[in-house]
């Protein structure tokens, strides 16, 4: 089978570049895009990269970075901005294939391998990188790759305005002398797990035991450990995020039910298909949803949205069962279902802000290790994790994601 040639497209500093593109006078000035610019709260969701060469980064606190470059300009965010960016941003990426995939508001998956038939592969990147920059006036770096870790990874080499090719046989020298925690898919909690079976850099992860790694980190460990020797199956599929706005299962129980033990059991059994299957897509949630219909046939539902998005099912069956002894009156049931919805990839959740979440929850950036980064640098106490209980369907538009779902819907 021939080789596929995927791009990945990551548009640099997206949100601003885009203030830079609608304000010329911004060009080649530090600027910042943070929550409450007026009051210098929050943090930082992202900044240019004139920015970034005084030392400001996403999530330093607005105080800390205005205390470090007193000239920075501090805007606030503009989804509407934003959104009509990325919408032209992918309308160019399908004049060349129908086979995109957006994974945030700001990158993407291309497979071009028919276009490689009549035309070099660089050629067509650097034709896509300039035709953003001209029609958008909008930078990115792509990434040229067999599969899709190693495109992402490539897109990440040279920052910005790159274009890097990046070769399975490339991988030992390139990949397998760096820490484990530059590899995507680790955050700092798995990268200790790792650290604690002595497994510290790319190449100690590629060529650990598969049985070790098997026992200590599960399904999950054997997938990063073929990441790690370039292997990634997946394919680019433009419906993957667009028709996954939920993932959830039910049961119909034998009997009318009555016994909590028996239910607790039930809802562990529901909460683990439903992680399964967010593993196997590489999906993650914000919101959690219970459905019950009880012996008298009158059906409930009763969701949760959380401040961090979940995915394991540890924390799907703690809020789930949360959930559920909060509104059961102890009657019989007769179903019961679990659902994880408001879904999206989770590589695009650790290095993309939900714009639902950062409106909602400022200094909350709802990443999946952004929380602990920010503990370990200012204490515990600086995050607190809210929920908002609703009775309403649990498919309501809340986020990015749906907004940007509805448009394509309507075409």
């Amino acid at each position: 089978m021939a080789s596929r040639v995927i791009f990945h497209i990551d548009m640099n500093s997206f949100y601003a570049s885009v203030e830079q593109s609608h304000n010329p006078e911004l060009k080649g000035k530090a600027i910042a895009i943070a929550g409450n610019p007026k009051e210098r709260k929050g943090i930082i969701v992202t900044c240019s990269y004139e920015a970034r060469a005084h030392g400001i980064y996403t999530t330093m606190q607005v105080h800390e970075a205005k205390r470090k470059l007193p000239e920075l300009l501090l805007l606030p965010p503009n989804f509407e901005r934003y959104r009509a960016a990325s919408k032209a941003m992918f309308e160019i990426l399908r004049t060349y294939t129908d086979m995109v995939e957006p994974v945030s508001i700001d990158e993407g998956y291309v497979d071009v391998t028919s276009l490689t038939e009549t035309r070099h592969a660089l050629e067509i990147a650097d034709e896509i990188q300039q035709r953003l920059l001209a029609e958008l006036d909008l930078p990115c770096s792509i990434g040229i790759a067999p599969n899709k870790f190693l495109a992402k990874t490539a897109s990440d080499m040279k920052k910005p305005m790159g274009i890097t090719v990046l070769r399975k046989r490339s991988i030992q020298a390139l990949l397998w002398p760096k820490s484990v925690i530059e590899m995507h898919g680790i955050g700092e909690s798995t990268a200790a797990r790792l650290k604690s079976i002595k497994v510290e850099t790319i190449g100690e992860l590629a060529t650990a035991n598969e049985g070790l790694i098997k026992e200590k980190m599960g399904k999950n460990g054997l997938r990063l450990r073929e990441r790690a020797n370039g292997i990634d199956d997946r394919p680019v599929d433009p419906d993957s995020i667009y028709d996954t706005k939920s993932v959830g299962t039910s049961t119909t129980l034998p009997i009318d039910e009555t016994d909590e033990l028996r239910l607790k059991v039930l809802f562990r059994q529901l909460s683990e298909k439903v992680a399964n299957r967010l593993e196997a897509k590489e999906l993650a949630g914000s919101t959690v949803s219970i459905q019950t219909r009880s012996s008298d046939w009158k059906n409930r539902t009763r969701s949760v949205t959380l401040s961090n998005t979940v995915w394991k099912v540890e924390d799907i069956q703690r809020t789930a069962w949360q959930l559920f002894i909060k509104h059961w009156n102890g009657e019989a049931l007769r179903l019961i279902g679990v659902t994880v919805s408001n879904v999206a990839s989770k590589e695009a959740m650790t290095e993309q802000l939900s714009i639902f979440n950062f409106q909602e929850h400022v200094k909350e950036e709802p990443i999946l290790d952004l929380m602990a980064k920010l503990e370990s640098r200012f204490g515990k106490s600086v995050l607190t994790r809210g929920t908002k209980i609703k009775k309403t369907n649990y498919d309501s538009k809340t986020s990015f994601s749906k907004d940007f779902l509805d448009d394509h819907e309507r075409k």
